[in-house]
């Protein structure tokens, strides 16, 4: 089932595309129709996705649906402890027949690029990632290569098994738009998997042969409807409200926060939230903003940026849980 739904913005050309891509994944992957979601939302506002989920809940799967649906280049990274920031970005090679160096591009020049277990490379390769995802460039000897457009990363990790990991930088985690945590299905699609994919046919790759440039300029244009979703002032007063309720607790009747957070969210932050509640409104039809669409994302927005304190592990209270009190504090409008 779509999770999309009808409104005044159903009639638009990135609406039915979306809605297009939204049924093509969800007849590969069984549920998981939040996950869906985020991932629309991310190829609607250009953001990065940091998927999280235990091993087998389809996380490549869902990736390669979602590239397989775009009919855009594709490109699988496994980060281990041995990779090099040039098996990501790419390396000059010595050509000795010409007596010069070529530039070999590396897999991160690709439309989508799936970074899968990212935090099983060393902060070196995974700082090889920050340029990309903030400039959508590389720069390889000295030079700087654009990359192609649209340009999406999606990087997985596994919450156990944290044996030989490296946790993310804060710089890094803050240039994922948001962090979508993927569970287990219930029973209901555990038996549909039975049925499709232990009992059914695998589906075949798709044709390399298909045109790419048709739908990346769909997903480009669809990007540019986005811009007519509205935003009320009322509603920006309240995404700064939950902003500065993590930098100044106590002014939002939240002095326990205090001790719970290291620190605030950043204006990254605050840019995400927006249009992540902007792309949230659009896949529902709306050309405008509620305060639901702000409540409903901000969780995934949120989460991976708030730094919880020693005290607050030992009390059981995680990232979730405060935002969810943030949520049930700040005024609505």
């Amino acid at each position: 089932m779509s999770t999309l739904q009808v409104g005044s913005q159903s009639d638009t050309a990135g609406y039915k595309l979306l809605q297009g891509v939204a049924d093509s994944v969800q007849r590969r992957v069984v549920g998981q129709t939040a996950t869906v979601e985020g991932l629309l939302i991310a190829l609607l506002t250009g953001g990065h996705l940091l998927l999280e989920g235990l091993p087998g809940l389809a996380k490549t799967l869902l990736v390669r649906s979602l590239a397989d649906a775009l009919h855009t280049s594709f490109r699988r990274i496994q980060f281990t402890p041995d990779l090099l920031p040039g098996d990501i970005v790419g390396t000059p090679v010595y050509n000795q027949a010409t007596g010069e160096f070529k530039v070999y591009k590396g897999p991160i020049f690709a439309n989508v690029v799936l970074a899968d277990e990212v935090n099983r490379a060393p902060p070196k390769v995974q700082s090889a990632l920050l340029e990309a995802m903030e400039e959508e460039q590389v720069t390889i000897d000295g030079t700087t290569y654009p990359l192609p457009s649209p340009f999406l990363v999606l990087a997985t990790q596994n919450p156990v098994e944290q044996q030989g990991t490296y946790p993310l930088a804060e710089a890094q985690l803050d240039r994922f738009m948001m962090k979508l945590r993927m569970s287990y299905p219930g029973r209901a699609d555990e038996s549909e998997i039975i049925r499709r994919v232990a009992l059914g046919k695998k589906k075949g790759p798709r044709d390399e042969n298909e045109e790419l440039t048709t739908t990346a300029a769909a997903i480009l244009s669809a990007r540019e409807e986005l811009d007519g979703v509205l935003v009320h002032p009322r509603i920006q007063e309240y995404i700064v409200d939950l902003v500065f309720a993590t930098r100044e607790p106590a002014a939002a009747g939240l002095r326990e926060f205090e001790t719970l957070m290291e620190f605030g969210i950043s204006p990254r932050a605050t840019i995400f939230l927006t249009r992540a509640s902007r792309a949230h409104a659009y896949l529902r039809g709306r050309d405008f903003v509620l305060p639901d669409d702000v409540k409903a994302i901000a969780p995934a927005v949120l989460r991976h940026r708030i730094r919880t304190t020693y005290e607050a592990d030992a009390r059981g209270i995680d990232a979730d849980q405060i935002v969810a009190r943030l949520l049930a504090t700040v005024p609505t409008p």
